[in-house]
């Protein structure tokens, strides 16, 4: 009797176990959902995407999470930045030239590197991070430099402001990116490149030489 049983209960394992095979024969090829980023989407609504970087957005668990990162950000900085300024119409300008980045040779890449250094820019702008440490650059006839750096986002980022008296001042974002030696920070037609108290600047066409002052 308990033979039977016994033999019985194998016999039923052994079903089980062959169904559960064949169930993971055919579904080993099959592509495995990541159901964490499935329900990640952007602050826009994707049934109304538009172009190749919005539908990549979308698409783009990374790119999404960025995307409502910045709506949240944005509306933060709202608070501190002035109309004057027109944050509004910024905003609308960065949203075109991110959509731009369908011409780039790496659209993903370019998307990416818009949407990180325009954070760092609402943050400052906004005043919702604080200054690491600033610094005060003489260069001779030309106009003075002060920098100020912000060493907690990533990558560090300063913002330069030149001062004169004819023009103003005039401010410039800049990133820092590898150098051989000293600090070296890129900007929209700015290259700044500091190393023990002596700094180069390239500002479009123009080169000169700025010290530090102590």
């Amino acid at each position: 009797m308990h033979k039977y049983i016994f033999t019985s209960w194998l016999i039923l394992l052994t079903a089980c176990s062959t169904v559960a095979d064949q169930k993971t024969e055919a579904t080993k090829d099959q592509p495995v959902k990541d159901e964490t980023h499935a329900t990640i989407t952007p602050s826009f609504d994707c049934a109304k995407a538009q172009g190749k970087v919005e539908t990549l957005i979308c698409d783009d668990a990374e790119l999404a999470k960025l995307d409502r990162e910045m709506a949240q950000v944005y509306q933060q900085a709202m608070v501190n930045i002035p109309p004057s300024a027109q944050p509004k119409a910024t905003q609308r300008g960065w949203i075109k030239g991110r959509n731009d980045c369908w011409k780039a040779q790496d659209v993903r890449q370019c998307t990416l590197d818009n949407y990180q250094i325009r954070l760092i820019e609402l943050q400052i702008q906004g005043r919702l991070i604080e200054p690491s440490s600033t610094a005060v650059f003489d260069c001779g006839n030309r106009p003075q430099i002060s920098a100020v750096f912000y060493t907690q986002v990533d990558p560090v980022t300063a913002v330069f402001t030149f001062s004169s008296e004819k023009m103003g001042d005039q401010q410039l974002l800049a990133t820092n990116v590898r150098s051989g030696s000293g600090a070296k920070y890129l900007g929209r037609n700015f290259e700044f490149w500091e190393h023990q108290g002596e700094a180069s600047v390239q500002f479009f066409d123009h080169s000169y030489k700025c010290k530090l002052l102590k």
